[in-house]
């Protein structure tokens, strides 16, 4: 009798066992697949993880409490007219380094960074007697009343910088998740600075402490496109794209719709840890290893992100441009592996014009253990971003 009862006990375990899992097949495999094949938002939201923020406690508005002395946050209106819709893009605009020496007092750097005295590069005699060039920037500081605090007096200087200075301005597209003041975005943009580039970098919308908008692919890069129009509108100093992972598809795109408006276009991109398409990239990605071997995953999850316009493909894009493009990607890349960027490479070999810009690629061995996101570690990334830029910095394509 006792076994007889035991036996029946365990069968109505296994099978409430049975049946859990069942369930929890079909939810996590089923279910939650279909509700993604016909959520719009969903959809987004995976791709774009604007719900993922770091560091905590960040603000934004302080540049300098993320390591960014002599950096100016602003933000740049816009109107959408896809959507109709006005948009607030939250930008950095951090200084070159030879220029925050030359105005290091005024511009409040030793008592920022904790260093007194350690920016100084040159004596009041060598300020006094600087180009004309600079003339801009000297009558801007010794206006009335002037005040670095200010937010008009501080406009006023950032933008003359932009005017006045020789120097080249990198405009950089971060990927998903975080915003502009992420500690590896920060890392890259002190190591332009050190390189005397003018850095400006964007949060898109839904990102940061810009407009509190749910994103779209053609969004970000009209974000981007307003902000690229505000530099060249202040300044005729050579312009790069930087773009690191989603941020490459964004670049690509904005290069492509440049070249269809036919306005002029920067001189060069960075694809930094690019991928060739979004429907590649997801089936990819480490969140998909669950998902992708399964018979419904295209129909259920690749297509309808292709039939709502998220595709990022920058496999095509990169055949609408002309400029010059320069590829940076980590063989121990784990979110957007190796193999994707390469591809991206051989494609644009395959269909860019013999007479347009040269595509450069560079690899960086799985040993240094750059990952996705601390290629701007690299010792020899200066030299490498050096002489590309230099190479094009007056070359028309």
């Amino acid at each position: 009798m006792y076994w007889s009862v035991k036996r029946r006990a365990l069968k109505r375990i296994g099978r409430c066992t049975c049946a859990v899992a069942v369930l929890l097949f079909l939810v996590g495999f089923v279910i939650l697949p279909i509700i993604f094949k016909y959520s719009y938002a969903l959809q987004k939201s995976i791709l774009f993880l604007t719900f993922i923020t770091y560091p905590p406690n960040l603000d934004l508005k302080r540049p300098e409490k993320s390591g960014l002395y002599a950096t100016r946050n602003f933000y740049v209106n816009h109107h959408d007219h896809e959507e109709d819709l006005e948009v607030n893009v939250a930008v950095w605009h951090v200084l070159p380094l030879d220029l925050v020496r030359r105005y290091a007092k005024e511009l409040h750097v030793d008592e920022v960074s904790g260093q007194r005295g350690s920016s100084r590069s040159i004596v009041a005699d060598e300020k006094h007697h600087a180009g004309d060039r600079y003339k801009g920037i000297e009558k801007v500081l010794r206006s009335d009343g002037f005040q670095l605090t200010d937010e008009k007096h501080q406009r006023d200087l950032f933008e003359e910088t932009l005017r006045a200075t020789t120097n080249d301005v990198v405009l950089y597209l971060h990927g998903n998740t975080a915003s502009r003041g992420a500690p590896h975005r920060v890392e890259l943009y002190q190591m332009l600075r050190a390189l005397n580039y003018h850095v400006i970098a964007i949060d898109y919308r839904g990102y940061g402490d810009s407009a509190n908008l749910s994103p779209s692919e053609l969004g970000v890069v009209y974000d981007a496109l307003a902000v690229y129009q505000y530099i060249t509108s202040i300044t005729n100093n050579p312009v790069y794209l930087w773009g690191h992972s989603l941020g490459t598809g964004v670049s690509t795109h904005l290069l492509s719709l440049l070249t269809e408006m036919s306005l002029p276009g920067p001189k060069a991109v960075v694809l930094e840890s690019p991928f060739n398409n979004i429907k590649e990239e997801i089936c990819a990605h480490p969140f998909s290893k669950l998902y992708r071997h399964l018979p419904w995953f295209d129909y259920l999850i690749s297509r309808p992100m292709y039939k709502n316009k998220l595709r990022f493909e920058s496999d095509q894009h990169i055949a609408e441009f002309r400029q010059p493009v320069l590829i940076l990607h980590a063989e121990d890349d784990l979110v957007v592996p190796f193999e994707l960027g390469y591809k991206l490479y051989r494609k644009a070999l395959d269909t860019r014009g013999k007479s347009w810009g040269p595509i450069e690629f560079h690899r960086f061995e799985k040993s240094s253990h750059y990952g996705h996101k601390y290629i701007c570690r690299a010792p020899n990334l200066p030299e490498i971003i050096v002489r590309f830029f230099h190479a094009y910095r007056d070359a028309q394509y």
